[in-house]
């Protein structure tokens, strides 16, 4: 007779699996709660102590630890040694192994978790049944997931049994899965001494991500690439898009989503942000969507052009139709009307992502070079208006305050050096990734002037101090009235006496966005 072992932590749609492998000839052997589980829904099943003939021990942490568990799963079938072996000792086969694990990543998640909570949380029953089957996978199947008991059983009921190709599979997802299990126990633990005091950082770090799709090519077209999702990804974040119409994204298509999307997330106030190569090109707050894209758009069109835009509220049938007058690559927002969606139906190539608005975000920022991975804290901090400290004599009006504040926060997303101006909720120029920060000034100046934009009575955010009071003599020159940048330079005495010169309002925030 066939027999199957069955014993899991997610017991979603296990019965009825189990019921299937009953009307197929399976046995079933199982343990603890999936023992009673089964039972007590009439399905036939003989627990593990009982086929063994060796009692459940230590608080139940030795269940299946025994030859005739493990010696049914890891026998070769091919190999007359290996069931002349079995067969003296008394052991019959197992052919179908349904194990997931107990649930250590949703336990440590828990705020209060102790360290002796997340210890008795750490199967070794379970992966230990898992690898052995999977290595055995050429004979044995295992199931770790219970999105797979259809197929699997549907295979079983057609042929008897399943194809060495399913068997594969299944194999490469154990082990996938155990890795990932062993890979949070060892982040937990090796961010935390004996004592349960946690560190920011563990020892080891081990990451889990799943392909999603292989991508066209990379950055340029001689770079092969692909994009992988977290296992638990964060809610709210780019990989939890619903591609609702247009073309496969691509490296760059991804990655520069990310920036607008983590970008438009940060304000309270319905916000427009529209990004190229990963550099906010023009962000406006509004009263609708389509007026905060319109403002968007005017800071920099011709940078606009072929850029990503989002949005952290519903789009419209009016601002699908003013984003579709332009070539636009991505589009997101939390949702679309039906009206937006009949709209940007005709440009069929448009990508329009979907994604639910979620102020959260990744637990750590990292970057790969050489060898290794730069590892932080993400830059999370929203200066408020009671954390400033005004260092002039001119002091910023209300209104110039909420501009302060929402350059600062655009600020952060633009790479480094970052000069921002903004005027009445949206920007007017943006200078991004200059060696000097000077340089940052006058390009955004210069840029405005092409547009034809005034940056008469703006207000201007640095993501660093200035140096130098060179920077703010250009800021000043172009029109700027107010300034916000975090201080904290040896010449900041310079520098805020060049604004008194230029009777301009400079408030302090203590805060740097570096961002490279």
């Amino acid at each position: 007779m066939k027999q199957a072992l069955i014993s899991v932590s997610d017991k979603t749609g296990v019965v009825d699996f189990a019921r299937g492998l009953v009307s197929l000839e399976f046995r079933l052997l199982s343990t603890g709660g999936t023992a009673k589980l089964l039972a007590d829904n009439g399905v036939p099943v003989t627990e593990v102590s009982q086929y063994t003939g060796f009692p459940e021990m230590l608080d139940g942490r030795v269940k299946t630890l025994h030859p005739k568990v493990h010696g049914g799963i890891l026998a070769r079938r091919d190999f007359p040694e290996h069931m002349n072996a079995i067969e003296q000792a008394g052991i019959g086969t197992i052919d179908l192994v349904v194990v997931n694990l107990y649930p250590f990543a949703q336990t440590v998640a828990k705020p209060n978790c102790s360290l002796d909570e997340a210890i008795e949380n750490i199967d070794i029953g379970g992966p230990t049944m898992v690898r052995a089957a999977a290595k055995n996978y050429v004979h044995v199947a295992v199931v770790t997931d219970p999105s797979d008991y259809a197929r699997v059983f549907a295979e079983l009921r057609a042929a008897g049994r399943t194809s060495v190709e399913t068997r594969f599979r299944l194999a490469r997802k154990a082990f996938s899965h155990t890795a990932a299990y062993d890979g949070a126990i060892s982040n937990y633990l090796t961010a935390r001494d004996s004592s349960g005091s946690a560190q920011a950082f563990p020892d080891q770090i081990n990451f889990s991500f799943r392909k999603v799709q292989d991508l066209r090519y990379g950055e340029n077209p001689h770079q092969a690439a692909a994009f992988y999702r977290d296992l638990n990804p964060v809610a709210g974040s780019l990989s939890t898009y619903r591609q609702l119409q247009g073309k496969e994204l691509s490296f760059n298509n991804l990655a520069d989503s990310d920036a607008a999307w983590e970008c438009v997330k940060t304000f309270e106030q319905l916000a427009c942000v529209i990004v190229k190569h990963a550099n906010p090109c023009g962000v406006a707050i509004a009263e609708n969507a389509s007026e905060a894209y319109g403002r968007a758009f005017a800071t920099d069109p011709t940078s606009a052009f072929g850029g990503i835009i989002a949005f952290n509220r519903e789009v419209d049938e009016t601002c699908a139709q003013a984003v579709t007058r332009q070539f636009v690559e991505v589009l997101i927002a939390p949702g679309f009307t039906g009206g937006a969606l009949a709209v940007l139906a005709s440009k069929v190539n448009v990508r329009v992502l979907e994604i639910a608005l979620s102020a959260h975000s990744n637990p750590h920022d990292s970057k790969r070079v050489g060898g290794g991975l730069l590892m932080q804290t993400p830059d999370a901090k929203n200066v408020a208006a009671k954390e400033v400290k005004i260092v002039t004599r001119a002091q910023p009006s209300q209104s110039q305050l909420q501009d302060l504040l929402f350059a600062w926060r655009v600020t952060k997303y633009v790479k480094s050096n970052a000069i921002v101006f903004c005027k009445d909720g949206h920007t007017v120029g943006v200078g991004a990734g200059q060696m000097s920060r000077v340089d940052s000034a006058r390009m955004a100046a210069i840029k405005a002037e092409n547009e034809g934009l005034t940056f008469v009575n703006s207000v201007v955010a640095s993501d660093a101090f200035f140096p130098f009071r060179d920077g703010l003599d250009v800021v000043a020159k172009a029109g700027a009235t107010a300034v916000i940048q975090p201080g904290g330079s040896m010449r900041d005495d310079e520098v805020i006496a060049a604004a008194n010169e230029h009777d301009i309002a400079m408030v302090f925030t203590g805060v740097r966005h570096f961002r490279h």
